[in-house]
């Protein structure tokens, strides 16, 4: 999830000082490719300074989501993950046995959506598309368990 513009440029840009954890917490989330969560940056972070406490880490990560730098996503009933707010618009499938998230982005889903949309009488404004899956072998076995 990089950042756009250099993490400096990027906090005067929304009025916020530089402080050395919010440096050092920016640097990892810009590094990050995934969608970490509070606990998980701490552990990320802490390797790079050991004196940054997981109550610093939410503090910083409700500031950056406050400021429009960071999004905040709650995929089904796990913790809050933040990417960078700076990215092209994406959709998100979610394994339901890691946990892992996987961004994708389909013409034909953004199309089909915004012809739904107009035949509703609706123009979308925002959305976001959380598909919740599991990999195919996962559902062999259980195929395969349920006699199938």
């Amino acid at each position: 999830m990089p950042f756009t513009k250099d993490i400096a440029t990027l906090c005067k840009d929304h009025g916020l000082r530089l402080t050395s954890p919010r440096k050092v917490i920016m640097q990892v989330l810009s590094e990050s490719e995934d969608h970490p969560d509070a606990i998980e940056l701490h552990r990320r972070v802490t390797k790079a300074d050991p004196g940054i406490s997981i109550a610093t880490i939410y503090r910083t990560l409700n500031l950056l989501q406050e400021k429009g730098i960071l999004e905040k996503h709650t995929f089904g009933d796990g913790p809050a993950r933040f990417e960078s707010a700076e990215h092209e618009h994406h959709d998100h499938f979610i394994d339901t046995e890691t946990g892992d998230v996987t961004e994708f982005r389909s013409d034909e889903i953004e199309r089909l959506q915004q012809e739904i949309a107009l035949k509703h009488g609706f123009e979308i404004v925002s959305h976001k598309l959380e598909i919740y899956v599991r990999p195919l072998n996962a559902v062999r076995r259980q195929a395969k368990r349920d006699g199938s």
